[in-house]
């Protein structure tokens, strides 16, 4: 059975008051677990409206069976500044963030709800600037692993915030090799691959999908599209350099709040 307003609106307040603490805690209570992708989805919109505060992009992926890859960015997580305070729930390691290396297309144009789909030519045509970007990853779960799909989805799929990096100088590329290097750590490297081949294939999708919803995308909003590499765990409290060869490169320090 789908869940009733009073269960989404109980999973909502309890996901929102975790946000809000900085603490994570156990699974939702059985009584307001989502069991499918549409109650997981009343679930994250509702948690949107508790918060009250701007959403300032998105993460997405196409769907695929039993996934439902989308979730809000909001506004006060996402920074641009050399050194990035971040609220990060407890973990058991707070010398440590997770982020995925992801790019980030920031509208310049409105793409509102409509009848009428959006082709590829008009979101592209919205698109204002493509840039290097961060998502800085951590759940409101205390243990997430294992936790089925609807229950993440609902929790936003563990999105804490985004880092907005410079703009490319060239044209996004379906992989690149990617090097990073943390103070006088020896530097790491990797072949990076977008998940989906075409890194504007999920912000297609999610353009559709949100206008199909009622609510659309806005200018000035980033969508980031899938990591090229899974997730890293940088340290925090120093400058950690990321070379998106041929793209761009930058230097960026976590600092963790509360």
């Amino acid at each position: 059975m789908p869940l009733t307003p009073e269960q989404i609106k109980q999973a909502a307040t309890e996901l929102t008051a975790r946000r809000n603490s900085g603490q994570p805690g156990p699974r939702l209570p059985e009584s307001c677990r989502p069991l499918d992708l549409e109650d997981a989805w009343q679930v994250q919109q509702a948690v949107t409206r508790g918060l009250g505060q701007a959403v300032g992009g998105w993460k997405a992926s196409p769907p695929s069976p039993g996934k439902l890859v989308m979730a809000p960015i909001y506004q006060p997580a996402i920074s641009r500044a050399a050194v990035c305070t971040v609220a990060f729930p407890a973990d058991r390691d707070p010398g440590s963030v997770k982020v995925e290396p992801e790019l980030a297309f920031v509208l310049a144009k409105d793409l509102p709800a409509r009848e009428q789909p959006y082709t590829e030519a008009k979101i592209d045509a919205a698109v204002g600037s493509v840039h290097a970007a961060l998502e800085i990853c951590a759940s409101r779960y205390a243990d997430h692993s294992g936790l089925p799909f609807p229950e993440m989805l609902a929790d936003g799929l563990v999105n804490n915030g985004l880092w907005l990096g410079p703009e490319l100088t060239a044209p996004e590329a379906a992989s690149f090799e990617l090097n990073w290097q943390a103070g006088d750590q020896p530097a790491q490297k990797a072949q990076a691959q977008h998940p989906n081949g075409h890194p504007r294939a999920p912000l297609y999708w999610l353009a559709n999908f949100l206008r199909e919803r009622g609510l659309g995308l806005q200018a000035g909003q980033a969508v980031i599209t899938g990591s090229y590499a899974g997730v890293l765990t940088v340290p925090a409290g120093q400058a950690v350099t990321f070379d998106y060869a041929g793209l761009a490169r930058f230097e960026v320090e976590f600092r963790r709040g509360i």
